[in-house]
């Protein structure tokens, strides 16, 4: 099975020794997406639902990147920092995923990094 990793500067370049993404075979494993600006590398200004799509535009690039999309997501999983924010996340996560959703688990982590109140990673087919 060939591996091939992926980069695109339409997302946040990654801030640690990983991949955006790694395709494999007719499968794409997206590394998690902050809401970073990926033209400035700043947190975006707004609130959970703000960060959110932020995270959600991030994925879309590099799952377009490795030839695949929001659309071809089988599994995301979700990390919010606090889990009250949960309704919030689920508003705006909703209009990414308006028409059979992919499956999904949502937890609770201490802390993200650079201060992100939520951080989304998948799963796609290529």
């Amino acid at each position: 099975m060939k591996r091939e990793t992926v980069q695109t500067d339409q997302a946040p370049a990654a801030i640690g020794p990983y991949s955006q993404a790694v395709k494999a075979g007719d499968m794409v494993f997206a590394s998690g997406q902050i809401p970073l600006n990926p033209s400035t590398g700043e947190m975006v200004d707004g609130d959970i639902r703000d960060q959110t799509r932020q995270c959600l535009k991030n994925l879309q690039a590099v799952l377009e990147a490795a030839g695949s999309g929001l659309g071809k997501v089988v599994k995301t999983t979700v990390f919010i920092v606090r889990m009250e924010d949960f309704p919030l996340v689920n508003e705006a996560y909703g209009k990414f995923f308006p028409d059979a959703p992919p499956a999904r688990a949502c937890v609770e982590v201490s802390a993200l990094p650079k201060g992100a109140q939520v951080e989304v990673e998948a799963v796609a087919l290529c």
